[in-house]
């Protein structure tokens, strides 16, 4: 696939890499020369210097026969304005926009072929508020993620000793709970992956992946681990975009604090918001957390736009007697230096937005992408369509299907019913089947099982 990538910075940067290593012919455009150096030395891409809103520059960068062009630069009007310049002179099939601002979100007849031709609208902004607010509703959790629209979710926490199943074999869990249905879909041991079988034994401080109902998963994480206790009282330092949306969305079932330096901005939160205690300071001024009693605090959150604050304000918190931190960390390197020591949780803004992204990138039929582990595996959704003759899954048990090495099929979503998977469990037409890859190389390999042969159509 041929595709232009506007934007050279963190989240376009990422989304070039992780396409580079699956045979995607790949331009990144941007106005800064170093970074297009940086990546052109390191990934197999072409790379062009300019404004990615101006004809001349998408033309230089293939826009004559581009299938796609993904728009990530930090400009709203940039990435939106290239989108029309793509639809309008080159006929470009598909448009994908970073699009930041809500004045423009909101208003959803902006987007269509006959005003603005974006096709598919990301907002990293509330990407990360959705995936923050899941893991508030799973105390304990690592990571969750929603499948066919919640009724399945993937969910990764860490095994610690005492848990009921440490130590013990897998094929266990069923012994154990005997009504719940799920299916551990990977285990990572001291950052390597396993690929669980029936005789696998649970060992405290693995990561362990399990994919169930939504309405099982609580019943599931118990099994690995003593329950955390809901949340109450949450402290959120950063009262920018993501810290407004995250305490718009739960202060109705939480009390919630929102700490940001900025008077103007904290006028706007008292304005914005209900029941959100809103304070002017700084998150890292500890009189000021102790004041709040932040000791009393279930869950801080650091959300600002700056590492480094959020780091140090973090490990205050936690210093001072907050039960849970979660930290948004912007730079890559840091993520697995600082998860799991004082910081509980570290939440990567551009792998949460690539999943997003790599939905609409892939072939076949690919309803969703989640980076998991930061990077080191994937968990995709897609969709069985065809019949038995033109389809390579439809009408097959999983254990007859080639899959490729290092992925399981974890559960199967039909209809409203979700099915884990048995070696026995048979694919249908319309299914939507969960899968689960511990090496990324294989991706083309799993689009291609979902691929529809020419006889259906």
């Amino acid at each position: 696939m041929k595709i232009i990538i506007l934007g050279a910075g963190q989240v376009g940067g990422s989304l070039a890499e992780h396409l580079a290593s699956e045979a995607n012919d790949i331009t990144v455009v941007d106005t800064d020369s170093e970074r297009l150096r940086d990546l052109g030395d390191r990934l197999d891409i072409r790379t062009v210097q300019g404004r990615g809103s101006l004809p001349t520059v998408l033309r230089q960068a293939g826009a004559d026969d581009a299938d796609m062009l993904v728009a990530v630069t930090n400009s709203d009007e940039t990435n939106m304005v290239a989108c029309q310049v793509a639809h309008t002179l080159f006929h470009t099939p598909t448009k994908i926009a970073r699009v930041r601002e809500a004045a423009y979100l909101t208003r959803s007849e902006l987007f269509d072929n006959e005003a603005i031709p974006v096709d598919v609208l990301i907002s990293p902004e509330q990407v990360v508020t959705n995936y923050i607010k899941r893991l508030i509703q799973h105390p304990g959790a690592l990571q969750v993620i929603d499948f066919a629209e919640g009724k399945a979710q993937l969910v990764a926490v860490k095994a610690y000793y005492g848990g009921p199943l440490v130590g013990q074999q897998l094929r266990q869990l069923r012994e154990h709970m005997p009504n719940v249905e799920t299916r551990v879909a990977a285990i990572f041991r001291r950052d390597r992956p396993i690929l669980p079988q029936g005789d696998t034994v649970i060992e405290a401080d693995d990561e362990v992946f399990f994919i169930a109902a939504k309405a099982n998963i609580r019943a599931v994480m118990s099994e690995m681990r003593r329950l955390d206790e809901t949340y109450k009282r949450i402290v959120i330092a950063g009262g920018g975009q993501i810290g407004e949306r995250l305490a718009e969305a739960i202060e109705s079932r939480y009390q919630v604090k929102i700490i940001e330096m900025n008077p103007t901005r904290c006028r706007h939160l008292s304005d914005t918001l209900d029941s959100t205690v809103v304070l002017q300071g700084s998150a890292s001024d500890r009189d000021l957390l102790l004041e709040e009693n932040i000791a009393d605090a279930d869950l801080f959150l650091a959300l600002t736009n700056d590492d480094e604050a959020n780091i140090m304000s973090s490990l205050l918190a936690k210093r001072l007697g907050a039960k849970k931190v979660m930290t948004i960390i912007n730079n890559p390197a840091y993520v697995d230096l600082i998860q799991g020591g004082d910081i509980d949780i570290a939440i990567s803004p551009q792998l949460a937005t690539i999943g997003t992204l790599l939905a609409h990138v892939r072939r076949g039929d690919i309803v969703s992408v989640h980076s998991l582990r930061r990077g080191a595996a994937e968990a995709i959704e897609a969709i069985a369509h065809g019949d038995a003759k033109s389809s390579k899954v439809i009408g097959k048990a999983i254990e007859n299907i080639g899959l490729p090495p290092g992925t399981t099929i974890g559960a199967i979503i039909r209809d409203e019913e979700v099915i884990i998977a048995h070696d026995d469990t048979v694919i249908a037409a319309g299914d939507h089947v969960i899968l689960f890859l511990v090496d990324k190389k294989h991706i083309r390999d799993v689009e291609k099982l979902f691929h529809v042969g020419l006889s259906f159509f």
